[in-house]
């Protein structure tokens, strides 16, 4: 990859008879410091490499005298690109042929591809987002197994999807590249729906502990018929579900389009079909089919700040370490950098912060801190505040620890962990069971599963998944495990959408189940979910009723944490109120290693004191 040394350049571009002049500014925060390589030696062992590629040649700037407009370009050999001229978009690159710098620029509408739609079915702040990317062998091969190659593509790619988020305020950050350069490390056979379904799972069970990201998106060069790609929403932040897959055809600007579409999913974006949405372009991104479109829909954005409000995107709100630091460090980015207490922007963006001086991002006299969930009135929370408090019988709370601004980090009870009574099991936070996903859908308490679940037929009111282009018929054993029914119910369903729904006259009983259309590209919420019992000791994965010892629960609450406490995600005691951590064997306040502490000093000191005198009801008090 060449390096540029100017952090600023320009350029005068003929499209169509007249001259633009192209004002570009290097993309310093596309790649942290320790962006990472993975690829694997012909014995299948992992090679990992950090290439300094800081002072690369990728670009993103505006056409000047044209408001609006956008471009983004890699300057390494020729410009290659994309630009956004009004209602129009170019592609830009070098002709091989030529030996005096000419360039080709081509509407992008004028591309001729295969008509692709998303797999993800549609339903009716500045935030950095840390991606991988996974290149298939397949894909690796048609490079002719050019590793260097595939690295600079994709960091290509990488900086032309940034730019299509940067007006959203969103940044896109290339933490890692994985590239299958013997063969693929999962099953690519099949429907898009299985081959997510695989991704996700290798994506936990391998990559999640290798590399901190958000999302993880797998380049695949195969189409799934007429799926261009798939991925779960609103899943970001999910260690489970945060990824997505993608078909790569010959034009990386159209792969541009549909990853971030596809990441779009995972950041809370539905489909705009059939939404009143607000659209520069005649089909924005988020449109069902590939459209080649560089832009979000007024939908989109307000998808987007629904999943932050909801507390859906807190792993985009985490505090960078010194050593993810994206950007070239100033005064005044609203990032909190190496050397900086705090950093609120612009003089005039501070001039409401009483914590945060402008001038020297230095905290205010008197001040301990600026923001952050565990700071207010500039002062620190004391030790023992909720800052995260338990949404589900499987979630777990976390504290301030009285010196830090910022909560910990989100844990839960270990999956697989028994729940409502003995008859549900924990998975990723959640107490999963099926009428809790009937009164999500109907939004009535008296909702419930229809047990005896026999809608096998393969249609989109009974099916297992996909399988190609059609549905998957449910085998008897995994009937439970897939479109789910519910009986009792009382109203339509609450998720903002009007959804096709079927009722079945069954055994006596009405059977209600819901298609909510939101495409090949996106999991059915009216599925059931990942994580749910469907029978003695087994549980519902891939739309496939199996033994819960998939689940890996290995939690000996008596042996490990003394009868006094459960495991939690990172596999450490959570002791009940009463007990100290790590173990639970000795008196404490509750909590674990990884929670903050459940009390402050003061109560600490007050609790010994009290406790030495001895009076009956003191034992009382100190339980």
């Amino acid at each position: 990859m060449e390096s540029i040394a100017s952090s600023q350049v320009s350029y005068i571009i003929r499209i169509q008879g007249k001259d633009h002049v192209i004002v570009l500014e290097k993309n310093e925060h596309l790649l942290p410091k320790d962006f990472t390589v993975y690829s694997y030696a012909e014995d299948g062992s992992l090679v990992t490499e950090q290439p300094h590629l800081q002072e690369h040649c990728h670009f993103q700037g505006y056409v000047e005298d044209l408001p609006g407009s956008s471009v983004a370009l890699s300057i390494c050999s020729g410009l290659r690109g994309v630009l956004q001229m009004g209602n129009a978009t170019y592609g830009l690159e070098p002709l091989e042929s030529s030996t005096s710098f000419q360039h080709l620029a081509y509407r992008l509408e004028d591309m001729r591809t295969e008509p692709l739609e998303c797999g993800t079915p549609h339903v009716e702040p500045g935030l950095p987002v840390g991606r991988t990317l996974r290149v298939s062998d397949g894909d690796f091969v048609h490079m002719n197994r050019n590793q260097t190659a595939v690295r600079d593509g994709m960091v290509q790619l990488a900086n032309y999807i940034d730019s299509m988020y940067a007006p959203l305020n969103i940044r896109v950050v290339l933490v890692g590249l994985e590239i299958w350069s013997q063969r693929n490390l999962i099953n690519t056979d099949g429907g898009a729906g299985e081959v997510l379904a695989r991704f996700v799972q290798w994506r936990e069970q391998v990559l999640g502990s290798r590399r901190r990201h958000d999302s993880a998106q797998l380049v695949l060069r195969r189409s799934f018929g007429g799926t261009a790609g798939m991925a779960f929403v609103s899943a970001v932040c999910s260690r489970s579900h945060g990824g997505g897959i993608n078909y790569t055809g010959s034009s990386v600007l159209v792969l541009a389009s549909i990853v971030a579409h596809e990441l779009g999913h995972n950041l809370g974006m539905n489909h705009d079909d059939g939404r009143a949405c607000y659209c520069d372009a005649t089909r924005c991104i988020m449109n069902s089919g590939t459209t080649g479109s560089r832009n979000f829909s007024s939908c989109s954005s307000d998808d987007f700040e629904k999943l932050i409000l909801s507390g859906g995107g807190s792993c985009l709100l985490n505090v960078p370490q010194p050593d993810e630091a994206y950007n070239t460090p100033y005064c005044g980015n609203k990032l909190l950098d190496v050397g900086e207490e705090c950093d609120c922007g612009s003089d005039k963006e501070c001039e409401s912060d009483p914590c945060c001086e402008a001038q020297t991002c230095r905290l205010r006299q008197g001040a301990q801190c600026a923001d952050g969930v565990c700071c207010k009135n500039c002062q620190f929370l004391p030790a023992g505040a909720v800052c995260r408090p338990t949404h589900d019988e499987c979630d777990l709370p976390e504290y301030c620890n009285g010196s830090s601004p910022v909560c910990q980090s989100d844990v839960f009870k270990q999956n697989g962990h028994p729940c409502r009574a003995g008859h549900a099991y924990c998975y990723n936070g959640q107490c999963q069971h099926y009428d809790a996903q009937c009164q999500a859908i109907f939004g009535s308490s008296e909702s419930y599963s229809f047990e005896r679940n026999i809608l096998l037929y393969g249609d989109r009111f009974g099916n297992c998944g996909y399988q190609g282009l059609g549905y998957r018929k449910c085998e008897i054993r995994n009937a439970m495990c897939g479109k789910l029914q519910c009986e009792n119910v009382q109203t339509v369903t609450v998720f903002g959408i009007e959804p096709s729904i079927i009722q079945t006259p069954i055994a006596g009983t009405k059977c209600w189940g819901v298609d909510f259309m939101l495409g090949s590209d996106v999991p059915d919420p009216g599925m059931v979910n990942e994580g749910t019992r469907c029978g003695e000791n087994m549980v519902c994965l891939n739309y496939q009723c199996v033994s819960a010892d998939v689940l890996k629960y290995d939690c000996d609450i008596e042996s490990k944490c003394n009868g006094h406490g459960v495991c939690n995600s990172n596999k450490n005691c959570h002791c009940d109120s009463g007990w100290a951590p790590p173990t639970c064997e000795v008196r404490g306040y509750g909590g674990s290693v990884d929670s903050g502490p459940t009390w402050n000093g003061e109560e600490s000191q007050l609790w010994l004191s009290l406790s030495a005198i001895p009076q009956p009801f003191l034992q009382v008090f100190a339980s």
